[in-house]
């Protein structure tokens, strides 16, 4: 497979926005797929994803990270808290807010779906050799970054898989 970069020829329409959002579509609902089993699904790991890795404050940090509505965000965690991914702690820096943090199990959790993610990623770029999976990553990474004032890889995702219908509303699947 060539690596040498297509051109587009005057009056040939470019397959770029076509290709990202088929790509996205399908990336979606592998990693639904993958995540099944967790409250919201994609909307889960990230949340999850964050929790672990986020230096968010608050919920209401972490629901205004995720673009999560802060009532919304209610019933997630404590759908979580119920399967003993998360736990709410009191901040020693003010009592009247909690901090989520992820709990052992929860930790587990993540460590399984990041690759079952990562193995769903690899199926479907499986038209590319190893190295060109890499490299793809990297200038999708690098492209990505810089797009908008929001650098935050989570909200971004799910941000764009965000169904338009009234998901927000519901009470989270697995709960």
């Amino acid at each position: 497979m060539s690596t040498a970069p297509t051109q587009t020829r005057p009056g040939q329409h470019s397959l770029f926005g076509w290709s990202l959002a088929a790509l996205l579509r399908e990336w979606s609902a592998r990693v639904d797929a993958a995540a099944d089993d967790l409250p919201q699904g994609t909307r889960g790991y990230q949340l999850l994803t964050a929790v672990v890795h986020g230096d968010l404050p608050s919920q209401a940090a972490l629901a205004a990270s995720l673009g999560i509505d802060r009532t919304v965000m209610t019933y997630l965690l404590d759908a979580f808290e119920g399967c003993g991914l998360v736990e709410r702690q009191r901040d020693p820096a003010d009592r009247r807010a909690r901090r989520i943090v992820a709990t052992e199990r929860g930790l587990e959790v993540l460590a399984a779906m990041d690759a079952r993610v990562a193995a769903a990623e690899d199926e479907l770029l499986s038209g590319l050799e190893p190295a060109q999976r890499a490299v793809l990553r990297e200038l999708l990474e690098q492209a990505a970054t810089g797009t908008g004032p929001d650098h935050d890889p989570c909200r971004t995702v799910v941000q764009a898989t965000k169904a338009t219908d009234v998901s927000d509303a519901q009470v989270p699947r697995g709960a």
